[in-house]
């Protein structure tokens, strides 16, 4: 059945994928990309994912683009290219650009104040470890206020209830602060006003703490702009894109191309996991949040369901310097500032890598210990979507899945085998 599904997926390819440049027209191997396909085959007839799509593109031009495995394995549907895939954290990228555009037409600084634009969070207060204190904890008013700038880059100290810092998720819990990942009541605004209420992990621009800086900086979004986020989204980035299949909730004729959600069986293999809301640890998510629910709240961190082809003409513009096919949503310089490092040497989550505005920046090979160029940046998403841009090499490198808990290297595997398939290298 396995194998019957990989190569269905390969017919669906033929049928919906877009003009392919040929690879080594673009200094890509043919036979070198066979071996990305062989091992995400392998990564599929293992049972460690249900089907992917890969997308490589460089010098301006798809040459790979493919489905492997299952959009559904009980179904018996193979992966489609077309397929709509949950990208979750791969909505902050999209909500920076929003912002960004906002910050080219003189709408704020980037070391404003949020209060300056929300009130509320006129007088932040920081969590303090306390053992003496009656509740395990003290709070003391924060040094500093919480800026634009730090909520591009995850130093606000805003976090997420499942960070797994003590107390955080308790009351994150208590006053109903949603991570974005589920079925959520009530608007933005609503809940930027619980948000407020809430103490931060540690002092502004003391750390990187990853969070919900970028649901609020979508509530900022909409202040700006005068708009919902989903219309502006809609109206100043996917239809000026051609992103047509890129959604917070999706039309009812696209929902049968959503591709399922898996997680490890505890007896080996895979299981699909339900459209209830799950609950593992601190985290708390759904797999229907993208056609259930009130559809109400537009999850600025976290949101967005697309395809590969519709997320790489998004990648493709910021690797072109904020501009596709005749279409400018950025200044080159302004893209520049996004994709340099802007926590100095605050360390970052990985080897290597720091964070510039809603993208992870990568220093080099000899930093990462990984194939790559320093400058490459991108960013991932909770149900295993992937995806990096490499300015040296003019590549944009797409991988979804729809697994999580993911503890596959296909993540790992997918970036060592793309950069093997270069056979001529952009040197600088």
């Amino acid at each position: 059945m396995k194998h019957l599904l990989a190569c269905l997926s390969l017919l669906f390819f033929y049928l919906f994928a877009p003009a392919q440049a040929a690879p080594e027209a673009v200094g890509l191997s043919a036979e070198r990309l066979q071996r990305l396909d062989q091992r995400i085959l392998q990564h599929v007839e293992a049972g460690q994912v249900p089907g992917a799509v890969a997308l490589i593109a460089r010098r301006g031009q798809v040459a790979h683009f493919k489905g492997y495995g299952a959009q559904d394995i009980e179904a018996g549907m193979p992966m489609r290219t077309d397929a709509i895939f949950r990208i979750a954290s791969m909505t902050k990228p999209v909500t920076t650009v929003a912002a960004m555009m906002l910050f080219e037409e003189g709408k704020f600084s980037l070391d404003d104040r949020v209060s300056k634009y929300i009130p509320a969070f006129a007088q932040p207060q920081v969590l303090i470890i306390d053992a003496t204190a009656p509740a395990g904890y003290r709070l003391e008013a924060a040094r500093s206020p919480i800026t634009i700038r730090q909520l591009l880059t995850h130093t606000s100290g805003i976090v997420y209830g499942f960070s797994g810092l003590p107390f955080i998720e308790n009351l994150h819990k208590e006053a109903g602060i949603s991570d974005g990942l589920v079925e959520t009541e009530g608007t933005l605004e609503e809940w930027a006003a619980k948000l407020a209420t809430q103490p931060l992990a540690h002092h502004p621009g003391e750390r990187f703490s990853y969070g919900l800086n970028t649901d609020l900086l979508g509530r900022l979004v909409e202040i700006w702009s005068g708009m919902s986020l989903d219309a502006f989204f809609q109206q100043r980035i996917f239809e000026p894109l051609g992103m047509a299949d890129t959604h917070f909730f999706l039309p009812e004729d696209k929902v049968t191309r959503l591709a399922s959600v898996y997680e490890p069986a505890p007896d080996g293999g895979l299981r699909k996991t339900p459209p209830i809301e799950q609950r593992r640890g601190a985290e708390v998510y759904s797999v229907s949040y993208h056609y259930a629910g009130p559809r109400t709240f537009f999850s600025g961190g976290a949101g967005l369901a697309s395809t590969a082809s519709d997320y790489f003409r998004f990648a493709q513009m910021l690797l072109n310097g904020g501009a596709l096919d005749g279409v400018r949503l950025l200044g080159p310089k302004t893209v520049e500032l996004m994709r340099s490092n802007q926590i100095g040497d605050l360390p970052f989550w990985r080897q290597g890598q720091r964070i510039g505005f809603g993208l992870f920046v990568e220093q080099g090979p000899e930093h990462t210990g990984q194939p790559g160029s320093a400058g490459t940046f991108g960013w991932g998403g909770f149900f295993s979507t992937f995806f990096r841009v490499d300015p040296q090499e003019e590549m944009v490198a797409i991988l979804m899945t729809q697994m999580h808990p993911n503890n596959s290297s296909i993540g790992s595997d997918f970036q060592v085998l793309v950069y093997q398939s270069i056979i001529e290298t952009n040197k600088r």
